[in-house]
């Protein structure tokens, strides 16, 4: 069966820059992992990963699969050489920029957050895999800066998305003020003990110097949506879906 998922364009960008977030719906492996696993690293069979990372790639017609040894890091590889499809990552870090049409950046999630950036030129897109330890070490706003810098760009030539990942229905963090502390206080609600990652996200964009317009969000809950999305923390032994955006 082929893999699933869902397609999003950025306002403007309709010729230059594609983004698709996978589904686990669809795809050759077994459960747990079922159906549409690309992660190498979780327990799966191999060879149905390679399928599902290759059923992808027809799919989508990119060229090159680019992805990173994700480690909830601050580290961004700025238009690194393609990596192997039918090879996790070994280069470690949690953002990827490239300026090379056809090349597939990728972020592999079980509900932490795929976000995607790109130029409003079409000049580059960048991925980021941004858990909640991303976003208490401000991941979205170094990744900005470190973007910027390496491009020569203003911040608010930039635009992005984020894909589904744990919503604030789900996210809860009994040790939230050993995990986060009270400069995030007002992303809690101390009632449920759930962290609005979403809006954490959104804000620290902002801040790195992002207009509000062009900023986006799919908002699917993984954890909610567990038929449709792996969810780490539904279920630990899970596979991981992929996000990927690249240029055309």
């Amino acid at each position: 069966m082929d893999v699933t998922g869902i397609p999003f364009v950025f306002p403007g960008l309709e010729n230059r820059v594609r983004c698709f977030f996978q589904t686990r719906e669809g795809g050759a492996s077994a459960e747990p992992f079922a159906a549409g696993n690309i992660s190498l690293s979780v327990g799966d069979d191999p060879a149905a990963v390679r399928a599902n990372r290759k059923a992808l790639q027809r799919r989508l017609s990119f060229a090159h699969w680019q992805e990173a040894r994700q480690v909830h890091g601050v580290d961004v590889l700025l238009d690194p050489p393609p990596s192997d499809i039918e090879q996790d990552g070994k280069a470690e870090a949690d953002g990827l920029a490239t300026t090379e049409p056809g090349r597939a950046l990728v972020v592999k999630t079980a509900d932490c957050q795929p976000l995607f950036i790109a130029h409003t030129g079409g000049d580059f897109v960048a991925a980021l895999h941004v858990g909640w330890r991303g976003n208490v070490q401000e991941f979205p706003k170094s990744a900005v800066a470190a973007l910027c810098d390496h491009y020569q760009v203003p911040p608010d030539n930039l635009t992005a998305v984020r894909g589904p990942s744990l919503g604030p229905g789900a996210s809860e963090f009994t040790g939230f003020d050993t995990e986060f502390g009270p400069d995030y206080e007002q992303y809690l609600n101390r009632d449920t003990m759930r962290v609005d990652l979403w809006r954490l996200t959104r804000d620290q964009l902002i801040d790195a110097g992002l207009r509000p317009e062009r900023l986006f969000g799919l908002d699917l809950c993984t954890c909610s949506l567990r038929r449709s999305f792996f969810s780490y923390r539904a279920e630990k032994t899970c596979g991981r879906q992929a996000s990927l955006i690249w240029l055309i």
